[in-house]
């Protein structure tokens, strides 16, 4: 059996094309009676199944091919529909078998040898399903459709934001742009859908009456039947063939009903939902109890019922409200009132017993303190609040730099402003900002004032001009192609440019140490051989210090490791080594600073001032050298400097200074006070698949 479902899945696609190809053939020849009596069996079982598998799904894309499915059924019940037409006409005549026993038997058992009856229940189920149900749940899907188109664009934004801020990465933001696009075709393609089910309906009523009095016509001036004879045979004919179809329409419209209801995005199937969610106040059940137990007083009104209600109620409302949790996950806090973002629990046993001196001498290497308005920030009690954003800001540095920066601290601050936070790197403040909790802040991307009410600002991280605007206005400023982010996105940002910054004063010895100790196996040989016998821990620490403070990842610690050791057995020069690295790093470097155009912008030194840092690099006396150069000398490089990249940025390139190697890291130490962002390099680092282009000349 296993195999033939594994053929079936693996031909599914020839399958599906002869199923559309066999309904299309029941349309235009006629079918044997029994082959009819099948094929109306396998409609009503597969709109059963359709029903709950829809009953069942927690997400409404679990089942997106159901827009597809409801086209196929309702090609299936219409060709269905023309065959048993076919049949009531041709054979109606010969008796109520003439159609099948699957119409004859539902015409026979709804009827119960009552027309009228008949037509009325027959009428009835029309009815529900034309106005009630397809009605219904093709509003359902026209506003779905709608709503999800329109929400798409702060969506896109929304995963844009915490791809930024380290939330998820460029898999996870994929998945959830794919699964975006899926479901905004989804909804449009299920208010489309719904057009067929309604139209079903109404193709179902009309074929109904055609064949009633088709049928009558036929028996009567054709086949000479008696009027009696010819209204009951074709009654139970026409009533069992509307049946037949009606059934299923109404059960697969029911389906899509409840597959459209499902996009509030629940995380549960439809039978856990509506249990947990009716029954999660007590109290409602126990009112609805004495309500319905002061109904069977009632004088006329039965009393078994409605006591047997009253009392099914009472026993579930008590049941829950002896179930009622009360163990909330509540937010742990440090006897100081600290947060730490770090996934590991606090032991609070531990911590109150901790020696309060060692907690006084101890250095928070990150810190964010903030104001009691931003609280709300903290323990918001959802995946997108400050913590989480932090948690995927460390995450974000780890992927792009090589090394876990330290645990952020969070610290509510009452000496702040409310809406103010402070952040500090071992301590000492790096950077600060105001940020509104109950609003968001809205950025133009030329710059531009937007014309929507708001409190004019400032972005903190970059200095660009913004503005807080409340949430009802979002969709206005996402239709100006504004940027939003909320203010803990714009906290998160901020950070995460001072931490870079900074980034260098945060790997530790004891870090570094880490880094060596978690090294692949198949390297462990390799830090061996070079920690301590050639390099100290800490000589390695200052080259990796001075490769983060120019934004070099150290991810690739096992070939830094060793060109170091290259480097040092002809120098131990710390300066020395690191140009080494930076050499053997020059595809790295090369490719973090290539445009999009595919080739690195260029602003060369020229020789004249080749000439004069090299004249003005002296010996101290111990073996090391530094630059000493005139201060009018040093000024005049550096407005030149400013000039030229100036330029070049206005023109929309973010150039590199390139130098000779002896230069290099002397040119560096004068530039990184002015521009610490610009990138030095020698020439020795241009690696020889990479393109440049030299934009100007110092």
């Amino acid at each position: 059996m296993f195999d033939v479902l594994k053929k079936f899945k693996k031909l599914g696609d020839i399958a599906l094309a002869c199923a559309i190809v066999s309904i299309l053939m029941v349309l235009l020849f006629p079918i044997p009676t029994t082959l009819l009596d099948f094929l109306l069996a396998f409609s009503v079982s597969t709109a059963f199944i359709i029903l709950m598998t829809t009953l069942f799904i927690v997400k409404p894309l679990e089942l997106s091919v159901f827009p597809t499915i409801l086209l196929v059924t309702t090609l299936l019940r219409l060709s269905l529909n023309i065959a048993s037409t076919r049949l009531i006409l041709s054979e109606g005549h010969k008796g109520s078998d003439a159609a099948g026993h699957v119409i004859e038997a539902f015409g026979g058992f709804v009827m119960q040898g009552n027309v009228v009856i008949g037509l009325i229940v027959f009428l009835i189920l029309t009815l529900i399903n034309f106005i009630v149900i397809t009605k219904g749940s093709g509003r359902i899907a026209e506003v779905a459709a709608r709503f999800s188109l329109d929400a798409m664009p702060g969506k896109q934004m929304a995963i844009d934001a915490e791809l930024a801020a380290g939330i998820i990465d460029e898999k996870q933001a994929k998945v959830r742009r794919k699964n975006l696009e899926d479901e905004s075709t989804f909804y449009g393609a299920m208010d489309g859908a719904n057009k067929f089910v309604r139209g079903d309906a109404i193709a179902g009523l009309i074929i109904t009456f055609i064949n009633l009095i088709g049928g009558m016509v036929v028996g009567i001036l054709q086949k000479n039947l008696s009027f009696d004879t010819a209204v009951q045979t074709y009654t139970i004919l026409t009533i069992g063939d509307g049946l037949v179809s009606q059934i299923p329409s109404l059960i697969i419209s029911m389906s899509a009903g409840l597959l459209v209801t499902k996009a509030g995005g629940s995380a549960e199937a439809a039978d856990k939902m509506i249990f947990s969610q009716l029954t999660r106040y007590p109290q409602g059940l126990m009112m609805t109890s004495v309500v319905t137990g002061l109904m069977a007083f009632l004088p006329g009104l039965p009393f078994l019922p409605f006591s047997l209600m009253a009392l099914a109620s009472a026993s579930v409302g008590y049941t829950m409200y002896k179930m009622n949790p009360t163990d909330k996950a509540g937010a742990v806090q440090n006897k100081d009132g600290t947060i730490s973002t770090d996934d590991q629990s606090t032991n609070t046993d531990s911590a109150a017993t901790s020696d309060d001196l060692s907690e006084t001498l101890s250095l928070d290497l990150i810190r964010l303190e903030i104001g009691y308005g931003l609280m709300s920030l903290v323990n918001g009690g959802d995946n997108d609040d400050l913590t989480a954003m932090i948690k995927g800001l460390r995450k974000q540095i780890a992927k792009e730099y090589g090394f876990v920066i330290p645990t952020v601290r969070i610290q509510d601050n009452i000496q702040l402003e409310n809406d103010m936070y402070i952040i500090k790197i071992k301590e000492l403040e790096a950077g600060r900002g105001i940020v509104r909790p109950d609003k968001i802040m809205i950025m133009d991307p030329e710059g531009a004032d937007v014309d929507i009410p708001g409190e004019t600002t400032k972005e903190p991280a970059f200095g660009l001009p913004a503005k807080w605007i409340d949430e009802n206005y979002r969709e206005e400023a996402l239709f100006n192609n504004c940027t939003v982010v909320d203010p803990a996105t714009v906290i998160t940002t901020h950070m995460t440019e001072l931490v870079k910054e900074n980034i260098n004063d945060l790997l530790s010895y004891s870090q570094t140490q880490k880094l060596l100790d978690e090294i692949g196996e198949e390297h462990q040989q390799l830090v061996k051989d070079v920690v301590p016998d050639i390099v100290s821990v800490a000589t390695l620490q200052k080259v990796l210090q001075i490769l983060l403070s120019e934004m070099i990842s150290i991810r690739d610690l096992p070939n830094i490791l060793e060109s170091v050791a290259d480097a040092a057995k002809e120098n131990k020069n710390i300066t020395a080594m690191t140009e080494a690295v930076r050499v053997q790093l020059s595809r790295q470097i090369c490719h973090h600073n290539t445009n999009k155009e595919g080739f690195i912008p260029i602003i060369s030194l020229s020789s004249e001032w080749e000439q004069i840092f090299i004249n003005s690099i002296m010996d101290d006396g111990t073996g090391n050298k530094q630059l000493s150069m005139q201060p009018s000398k040093l000024q005049e490089f550096v407005q030149k400097v400013k000039k030229s990249f100036d330029d070049q940025i206005s023109k929309g390139h973010i150039p590199v200074l390139l130098t000779t190697p002896y230069t290099r890291p002397y040119i560096r130490s004068v530039i990184e006070r002015f521009r610490p962002a610009t990138v030095v390099m020698s020439q020795n680092e241009i690696h020889y698949k990479a393109k440049i282009r030299t934009l100007a000349y110092v």
